[in-house]
């Protein structure tokens, strides 16, 4: 799987394109803002999207979302229905940050664990994160030992759980009983910050040790 990190939002929230070599289908996943620079990242490398995924309902994730799918004419799935309340609350969420304003809306198809997502010739594992939004997903790719975790894990941290319906057992859980068995060789792609593998995590990361 090809893929490309976009940093967007005063949060430089990380936006990435999951890209089939095979076929240049691309999945976008994430897109919480600054939807330009994107699409430039999409046409740099020759990319034509498919899908929006969203791996929880925070504004810095998705506020992209809605303007992506109507310009693209692309569907949006995911994430887990447990997070239609964030979705609901874009407005409050966009007054709360000082955002421009955000609508409602619902991804054309939730997602629960265990289903498959398939750009071009490959395909992502959905795999349901709940802790730090009760609806949380990961995108895994199994043959390349990649993973979009969203807002789960960070190098040397964790996802924040004192937002509504946060959980810090139940993400402390996702992490070591969902995430963790993938294996040690797995690379992921965070939410913020620099990409880690899960081995040096489960080995290093003072929060989950």
């Amino acid at each position: 799987m090809q893929y490309k990190i976009i940093p967007v939002t005063p949060f430089q929230q990380n936006c990435t394109l999951f890209v089939c070599p095979s076929t240049a289908q691309a999945a976008i996943i994430d897109p919480g803002g600054e939807p330009e620079l994107i699409l430039a990242a999409l046409q740099q490398m020759q990319a034509q999207p498919t899908q929006i995924l969203l791996t929880h309902g925070h504004l810095d994730h998705v506020g992209a979302a809605a303007d992506l799918k109507a310009e693209l004419e692309l569907p949006i799935f995911g994430p887990h229905r447990e997070d239609a309340f964030w979705l609901a609350a874009l407005p409050q969420q966009a007054q709360m940050f000082g955002s421009t304003p955000h609508q409602p809306f619902e991804p054309d198809r939730w997602l629960n664990a265990g289903d498959r997502v398939d750009i071009g010739e490959q395909h992502l594992e959905v795999l349901h994160c709940p802790g730090h939004t009760p609806g949380h997903l990961v995108f895994f790719h199994r043959p390349s030992k990649l993973a979009q975790v969203g807002d789960v894990l960070f190098r040397g941290s964790i996802g924040r759980t004192d937002f509504p319906r946060g959980n810090h057992a139940e993400l402390l859980r996702s992490i070591r009983e969902v995430l963790f068995p993938l294996g040690d060789a797995v690379r992921f792609i965070p939410g913020h910050g620099p990409m880690g593998t899960l081995g040096e995590e489960r080995r290093t990361n003072p929060f989950v040790i």
